[in-house]
């Protein structure tokens, strides 16, 4: 159940997770990340999206206490990143997008040792069925394809019972029934009432998984909400798409798809050719977005930021 505490103004705010406020990351003259404000609720799965370059994993290194900022606030679980010790860094899991775990170490083994870092960790073996690795448990790390190395990545980020997990492209490499079986596993974990920081570039993921997701462009954030009022009202109107008696392709955005379909039918006498009435998905929206963002830029808009400062990458 959340709980609530008093702010500074004396009023009552729901307890969060991960609050983030003005956060900023620059090198140099380079604008990384560029005054974020952020609340994630304990219990809520929140996807970060955006393209490459955009923002994404600088923010989520900062708020994994992995990377420095430069100005603003964070709490993660009621502790600044930059200050976090071991006692907290115990309550995060962490799946980064390669953990280059590939030494000789089997599955089990493996996993085993990662759990006896922490006070509370899952029982190994239920781990290695949860990510569907029965079969190699007794196999080397260095003899596993690349996909089943990703599920080692995810065992390792679930083994020590984390408050809070952040999935960092968590399915790349897997196969369609290996997402879903994830899907699954993920949602178990939610159920527990784990909170869940993940980034994809798998919109149907995200829209399967989150509560709510935020897009991050040039390094801010240009929209955060609920999945199904990501992008607002407008953006959800469906398309009426046709051919006319010219041959040309038409289409009309209406709330009243039905109605204007039906309109089209008495008119024409028949159903019109090459009628689709498409409801936007999240990718349709999302693009939106990202098309929006571009056309500021190219309008005077500050360009794209860049995540990784070159003496940072080879610190």
């Amino acid at each position: 159940m959340k709980t609530t505490r008093t702010d500074a103004a004396g009023g009552r705010e729901p307890d969060v997770a991960v609050r983030v406020r003005g956060l900023r990351k620059q090198y140099g003259h380079r604008v990384a990340v560029d005054g974020i404000d952020l609340d994630i609720a304990h219990g809520e799965t929140f996807a970060l999206l955006g393209p490459n370059g955009a923002g994404k994993s600088t923010t989520v290194e900062i708020l994994e206490g992995y990377r420095s900022r430069t100005a603003g606030e964070v709490s993660v679980l009621g502790v600044d990143p930059a200050r976090g010790g071991l006692d907290w860094k115990a309550r995060l899991g962490i799946v980064l997008q390669s953990s280059g775990e590939t030494g000789q170490y089997t599955v089990r083994e493996q996993l085993r040792q990662f759990a006896g870092y922490y006070p509370n960790p899952r029982d190994v073996d239920e781990v290695i069925a949860a990510v569907g690795l029965e079969a190699q448990a007794g196999t080397r790390l260095q003899k596993l394809s690349g996909g089943q190395r990703r599920r080692v990545d995810v065992a390792l980020g679930i083994v020590g019972r984390p408050e809070l997990l952040f999935l960092d492209e968590p399915t790349t490499g897997f196969d369609p029934a290996a997402r879903r079986e994830f899907w699954g596993l993920v949602r178990g974990l939610k159920a527990e009432g784990t909170t869940i920081v993940l980034t994809t570039h798998y919109l149907d993921e995200a829209a399967q998984l989150g509560d709510r997701a935020g897009v991050i462009i040039g390094g801010r954030l240009v929209d955060v909400a609920p999945i199904d009022v990501l992008g607002g009202e407008a953006a959800r109107v469906p398309i009426v798409r046709w051919r006319d008696a010219r041959g040309l392709v038409r289409e009309t955005r209406t709330d009243a798809p039905a109605r204007l379909v039906a309109s089209l039918v008495a008119e024409l006498g028949g159903e019109p050719r090459e009628l689709e009435v498409i409801r936007p998905s999240l990718e349709d929206i999302y693009l939106d977005l990202v098309g929006d963002a571009d056309a500021a830029d190219a309008d005077g808009a500050a360009g794209p930021a860049t995540e990784t400062a070159p003496e940072e990458a080879l610190a």
